[in-house]
């Protein structure tokens, strides 16, 4: 499980990542920004919309993403925040699908930002 403290919460977290450097694919969207300087720490964020499917869908999509990403933690770079975003065929991707997805976007976008991952 994603540990508390490696959590996006506030709409202003989730909306500054959103304006750092993105890299995407049919699935999924990763969006990576340096956070605040009192945060060192990685934290990520979901956006999970009513695209991607009904109430359970959602949910399932979003329990795969926590899962992957929380095995990616010690790969994240410090004092960045990272925001993943679902796209609406990821509710029919499998889990291995969405981790490499996840992985090689999560890379492409720190190298956007010029961070080591």
């Amino acid at each position: 499980m994603l540990p508390a403290g490696h959590r996006l919460r506030r709409r202003e977290d989730f909306a500054r990542a959103a304006r750092g450097p993105r890299s995407g694919s049919r699935l999924l969207v990763v969006h990576v920004r340096a956070s605040q300087p009192t945060v060192p720490q990685s934290r990520v964020g979901f956006v999970v919309s009513k695209a991607v499917g009904n109430a359970v869908t959602r949910n399932r999509v979003k329990r795969r993403l926590r899962a992957i990403v929380a095995g990616l933690l010690p790969l994240l770079p410090p004092a960045h925040d990272v925001v993943v975003r679902a796209n609406p065929p990821a509710a029919d991707a499998g889990y291995t699908e969405l981790e490499t997805e996840t992985r090689r976007l999560v890379q492409a976008a720190c190298d956007r930002a010029g961070v080591r991952a």
